[in-house]
């Protein structure tokens, strides 16, 4: 099998190079940061994905997967080494290449072998001569025999390995066909479609994908925001819409919008790519302004219900920015939170997983340790994440921890009619029917 190195652990370097030691090959993942190699060492995370924690201890002990900080050893006698370093949104929204400019430098002081080079990251249309470039002319004086490969990753956190393992397409793209064709047999045995293109088509099928499903959301979002005065109901209309294979049901779920380290800084990256080619991106900024937009919807209607927010005492179910994992960059529920603070109102919060992470960023929030403690005393509760955890609920417990019984459902996870039942002022998304007690 295969010598691979990933140089990056974060969710994209850690998966896919445990993933791909899974199939068999020997793999190094390389991080510059001591402290987060020396707790992979020891088994233990720097993200939450179910199951990859006991993927990586199984297959560190089988010898097939290994950390290091060190370049001059991941890169000995590798054949192929995958670029995983983030590239996070500049001032304008530019993808940030500072970290794939670091790495293509340490490949070209490092290796003498002939190797492909391999981009990972999610990067501009165009990258992938750049580093080829970078490589070049480090080594003007001592050619290297290399080839780059953009191989752009579609795994989605918190279905991160299955998504490797049963892929809906893999696409390489390159200048060297040669090279595309060796990366592609690294996939042979998932048993799905490859495709190979050139270098620039690779990057932007990347950027397109995301867009569109971004978009997706934000369109089902103003549907719903149009039900929502219009009285009918988003959930049966995004059902019925669904059923059209040329639409899906995918994606058509209405709520606060999209977050997380991927759709925000993609979406805008590729508007910022198209502005300096000189076209238009107006429906880039039209899903970005209604993403936003449904953050405020929250504040909208907590004023409605609550009349003015200065000490109002509002707790948030759910940080993440999806169920399923920890990460709470671009979450929607931070941008809740900030904006509710700035009303003056007093935030309490809960997550399954998310909370190490939100005592770095959440200063100013009370941490509970459970829905129910997150729920006492409070004037209203905003579902802001759609756990499993938060499905069956005990609202009468809830009714009676509350001061007054507000719930925004911001995900549309739970029933009107029984929660308006029972005594709580109902607020979902797009749910405009009038619902009633029988």
């Amino acid at each position: 099998m295969s010598k691979l190195v990933f140089i990056g652990t974060g969710y994209v370097g850690l998966v896919t190079g445990t993933c791909f030691a899974d199939l068999g090959n020997t793999v190094t993942c390389l991080d510059i940061s001591p402290e987060r190699i020396s707790k992979l060492k020891e088994g233990i995370m720097p993200i939450y994905e179910p199951g990859l924690e006991q993927m990586v201890i199984n297959n560190s002990k089988a010898g097939r997967l290994s950390f290091t900080t060190s370049y001059q050893e991941a890169l000995d006698g590798a054949e192929f080494v995958f670029i995983a370093v983030g590239t996070p949104s500049g001032v304008d929204g530019e993808a940030d290449l500072q970290y794939v400019r670091a790495v293509a430098e340490s490949i070209a002081d490092v290796v003498n072998d002939p190797i492909i080079v391999i981009n990972k990251s999610t990067v501009p249309v165009g990258t992938g001569d750049w580093v080829a470039d970078i490589i070049k002319k480090r080594r003007a004086g001592k050619p290297l025999d290399f080839s780059v490969v953009s191989n752009p990753e579609f795994l989605r956190e918190g279905s991160a390995i299955a998504d490797f393992m049963q892929p809906d397409r893999v696409v390489l793209g390159s200048t060297d066909r040669e090279a595309a064709n060796k990366v592609a047999k690294l996939y042979l045995t998932l048993r799905c479609p490859i495709l190979i293109t050139d270098l620039r088509t690779a990057e932007m099928i990347k950027y397109a994908s995301n867009a569109f499903l971004a978009t997706k959301v934000s369109f089902i979002n103003e549907i719903a925001n149009i039900c929502e005065e219009m009285g009918a109901d988003i959930r049966e209309v995004a059902l019925g819409m669904g059923y059209d294979k040329r639409i899906g049901h995918h994606f058509l779920d209405a709520g606060l919008g999209w977050g997380g380290s991927c759709f925000p800084k993609d979406v805008k990256a590729l508007a910022h790519m198209a502005v300096l080619h000189g076209t238009h991106p107006q429906l880039l900024q039209a899903v970005m302004d209604i993403n936003r937009n449904q953050r405020r919807k929250v504040i909208f209607t907590l004023r409605r219900a609550l009349g003015n927010l200065n000490d109002k005492v509002i707790g948030i179910l759910g940080i993440s920015f999806k169920p399923n994992t920890d990460d709470i960059r671009e979450a929607p529920a931070l941008e809740v939170i900030h904006l509710l603070q700035n009303e003056g109102a007093i935030i309490r919060a809960y997550d399954p997983q998310a909370m190490p992470n939100a005592r770095e960023v959440l200063k100013q929030v009370t941490l509970c340790e459970n829905p129910y403690e997150t729920a006492e005393g409070a004037d209203a509760l905003v579902l802001a994440t759609e756990w499993n955890e938060f499905k069956q609920l005990d609202f009468e417990r809830i009714y009676q921890l509350m001061r007054q019984p507000v719930i925004m459902d911001g995900r549309n996870l739970w029933e009107p009619d029984r929660l308006r039942c029972m005594g709580f002022k109902y607020f979902g998304i797009g749910r405009g029917i009038n619902n009633h007690c029988d």
